[in-house]
């Protein structure tokens, strides 16, 4: 089960899909084993060189980062939730940011049958300056539309990993 969803009158996306593991193995597969799911993408950059390994550091308050090869560590953002096994929000900061500009992601896991439903709502986009090199030159729908395909992609691959 899949949906997605993200219009012009809105700065938000929001994803749902079904993975085939109890709530307690989808959190933890989210955000011990962020390195073996999450799939780079040059629309979404998070730091201006090569992909790194992200990780994230337990608990509200920890950060969400990225070491690069060379050692270098980005800060991708901060947790401002940490409801485990149910809910994660945390900032979030792509590398063509304004230096000030976060938007924030809200993901929640949720018994469904056999499975968990996990659902990702990125929001803040209306944040992002409308001549940032963030969005691409896309209007508005295009950018989100790309964006909710991007999560869905990621959520695809939680899903095997889980």
């Amino acid at each position: 089960m899949t949906a997605a969803a993200a219009s012009p009158n809105t700065s938000k996306v929001f994803i749902a899909l079904r993975v085939k593991a109890s709530p307690e193995r989808a959190f933890q597969a989210f955000v011990e084993e962020i390195g073996a799911w999450w799939r780079p993408n040059g629309l979404f950059q998070t730091t201006p060189r090569d992909p790194g390994r992200l990780a994230f550091e337990a608990g509200e308050g920890g950060r969400l980062t990225e070491t690069l090869a060379n050692g270098k560590v980005f800060e991708i953002g901060r947790i401002g939730a940490w409801e485990p096994p149910s809910r994660l929000v945390f900032s979030y900061r792509q590398a063509n940011f304004p230096l000030d500009l976060h938007t924030e992601v809200e993901v929640c896991f949720a018994a469904v049958g056999d499975g968990t439903r996990v659902s990702v709502e990125h929001r803040g986009f209306d944040q992002v300056p409308a001549d940032s090199a963030a969005r691409h030159r896309f209007p508005d729908q295009a950018l989100l539309l790309r964006l909710a395909e991007w999560w869905r992609a990621h959520l695809a691959s939680l899903g095997e990993v889980a």
